[in-house]
């Protein structure tokens, strides 16, 4: 049944929402008189024995189980004194504006228009230019392989055009990354560029090293070219435009550096663009052009997915339309179910008696949680999973603070439910909901992920009562769905351990070195040298030895020592192994540093 607004101005009845009901001849006593027949000894035997335990709890049971029959929620929503001024006048002189064809021809200009900003956007330079925030030549500890043949080849002093996204600033490490001796997060990756040739080792995020060499811009993104080189030693640090890089006193294999001028035109990164286009569009829906709820509806969706995917969180650049159009038609299912439990109920009001303020309280949150990359995703809780919260700084405040605020939230509104009538009907599927989740969550190999989408199709259905909270939770929820699914499509909500690890360290057993502080030798040439590590345990499945030297993979066998000789006993060097299964290495030793002096410091506890 359709939302309808009563005869009294404002008033508001909340539509029946299909379900089970009493009759409606049945009130509270003759119920209580139902249940007692239905279960006459219990009842009687408690009405007897506690007389006054069994009169609370009968109240307390016909307080949450609200008024039979089922009622429409008494809400006036008159709007504040200012809306009653000037809603009411706006809505006269607009009217026209509101015409069926001036919608049609308006939505096919914008069509339009969206095309061409997009294809400007993502398709007049080269696909193989598009690098996204995290591009490197180089993968952290083993991921190259021996020697890094796996990243290869490298054609040095080779030159490389590339385009890079704007807002590439806040795109960080989400795990601790060991670079020497240091370790380092929740920044992004840059190492080097303090030299006079602007020399970034071959890991350091390409974007942000570009950024903080002046060659493009967090806000829009830009062009540049690089070219490669070899064997570069001694990375210096420095700080520009609000990036600070780390450095690295030793020798690395790959390099690269920028070079003046950009390659291609259409180099500007236009999000910010859209952005203010699409804004303004809806903006206009709301308030002057005014077409049905649903059709809003319906324009909402299409425009918060196609703006994230091709704009502001596509899953790769340039835009793969295939992928996207694969995710978009599944999302516009649930979306319609967002719209049979919820939306119906409450967009209607605010869009035929006060759009103004309805375009506030929709459309305030829903761009917020559209760019929730910017937004929501700055909170310090990147994944709901207890390392995560312990990791990153002010994790668990945050965690403590949204705990608080959605507690309130759902206070609230289990008490405008009740006052419908609903309320067990909605706690009924809720705690279905919650005994799932448990089981979900105990299965064995197996973790529960709360993702975007999760959080708003379980959260949604609670928002159907015509209040102006409500209108901002379906704001904020449609677009926190829009984001999650148009970003990273419908992830499993059932994730294995690999899966969650991504490139965190492996809490796994670590070999153990027998070259230490007191039995190197610093009177020994390096070229005579060897460093020396236990042999593999028995009976727990490794069968090698995994050694990076100054961060690189430089042996991957069972032998149990190394040599020097390769080594420039000019430079400080740094040693990190690991256990390997089938070539696969776990988590790596702290790094155990040998300085140019011959003093061998030994690695920390710990893996990286």
């Amino acid at each position: 049944m359709e939302a309808s607004a009563s005869s009294s101005a404002g008033d508001l009845a909340h539509p029946v929402v299909p379900g089970p009901s009493l009759p409606s001849t049945l009130g509270s006593s003759e119920w209580s008189q139902d249940a007692e027949k239905r279960n006459p000894d219990a009842q009687h035997r408690l009405k007897v024995r506690h007389p006054t335990l069994y009169a609370r709890a009968k109240k307390i049971t016909l307080y949450f189980r609200g008024p039979r029959p089922k009622v429409g929620l008494p809400v006036k929503l008159k709007g504040h004194i200012y809306g009653r001024l000037i809603e009411p006048p706006f809505a006269r002189r607009t009217r026209f504006l509101s015409n069926s064809w001036l919608f049609v021809v308006l939505v096919t200009a914008y069509i339009i228009g969206f095309a061409f900003f997009s294809r400007a956007q993502s398709f007049l330079v080269p696909t193989n230019s598009f690098i996204d925030c995290t591009s490197t030549y180089w993968l952290q500890n083993a991921g190259c392989g021996l020697d890094g043949e796996g990243c290869g080849p490298f054609t040095f002093n080779s030159t490389f055009d590339f385009r890079c996204p704007a807002q590439c600033r806040g795109v960080v490490l989400s795990n601790p990354r060991t670079v020497g001796d240091e370790q380092v997060s929740f920044v992004p990756l840059v190492v080097g560029g303090g030299d006079p040739a602007g020399t970034y080792r071959g890991d350091s995020f390409i974007c942000a090293a570009a950024e903080q060499a002046g060659l493009v811009s967090d806000t829009v993104g830009g062009c540049g070219t690089l070219t490669l080189v070899a064997n570069f030693s001694n990375f210096l640090p420095f700080s520009a435009h609000s990036l600070t890089s780390i450095g690295f006193p030793s020798e690395f294999p790959v390099a690269f550096q920028f070079s003046p001028g950009a390659p291609f035109s259409h180099c500007a990164d236009m999000r910010n663009g859209a952005l203010a286009m699409n804004v303004i569009v809806t903006v206009l829906l709301f308030a002057l052009l005014r077409p049905k709820p649903i059709v809003l509806f319906w324009c909402l969706v299409c425009i918060g997915f196609w703006h994230i995917t091709l704009f502001s969180q596509p899953r790769s650049s340039p835009p793969d339309l295939a992928d996207a159009f694969g995710t978009f038609l599944p999302a516009l299912f649930a979306c319609y179910a967002f719209w049979r439990l919820a939306f119906r109920f409450v967009l209607p009001v605010f869009l035929s008696k006060m759009p103004i303020e309805g375009a506030i309280y929709y459309l305030g949150p829903y761009w917020v949680t559209v760019l929730a990359n910017l937004t929501t995703e700055r909170i310090p809780i990147n994944r709901l999973t207890p390392e995560d919260i312990r990791a990153q700084p002010g994790g668990v405040i945050a965690l403590i603070i949204i705990c608080i605020v959605l507690l309130i939230i759902v206070i609230n509104q289990v008490r405008v439910i009740r006052k419908t009538g609903w309320l067990p009907h909605y706690l009924f599927w809720y705690v279905c909901g919650g005994f799932l989740a448990l089981v979900l969550a105990l299965l064995p190999t197996l973790n529960l992920r709360v993702h975007h989408y999760f959080i708003a199709i379980v959260l949604m259905p609670g928002t159907a009562f015509p209040t102006r909270l409500s209108a901002i939770y379906q704001g904020f929820l449609l677009g926190l769905f829009l984001n999650g699914t148009a970003a990273f499509g419908f992830a499993s909500i059932l994730q294995t351990t690999a899966a969650l690890q991504r490139d965190a360290a492996l809490n796994t057993d670590t070999p153990t070195f027998l070259t230490n502080s007191t039995t190197f030798n610093t009177s020994i040439p390096w070229a005579n040298q060897t460093i020396s590590w236990a042999s593999l345990p028995s009976g727990q499945g490794w069968d090698g030895f995994s050694l990076l030297v100054d961060d690189v993979e430089r042996l991957a066998s069972n032998a149990l020592n190394f040599s020097l000789a390769a080594l420039d006993q000019t430079l400080p060097h740094f040693f990190r192994i690991a256990f390997t299964s089938g070539g696969t290495p776990g988590g790596f030793t702290m790094p155990a540093i040998l300085y140019t002096n011959g003093t061998w410091v030994d690695p920390s506890p710990g893996t990286t």
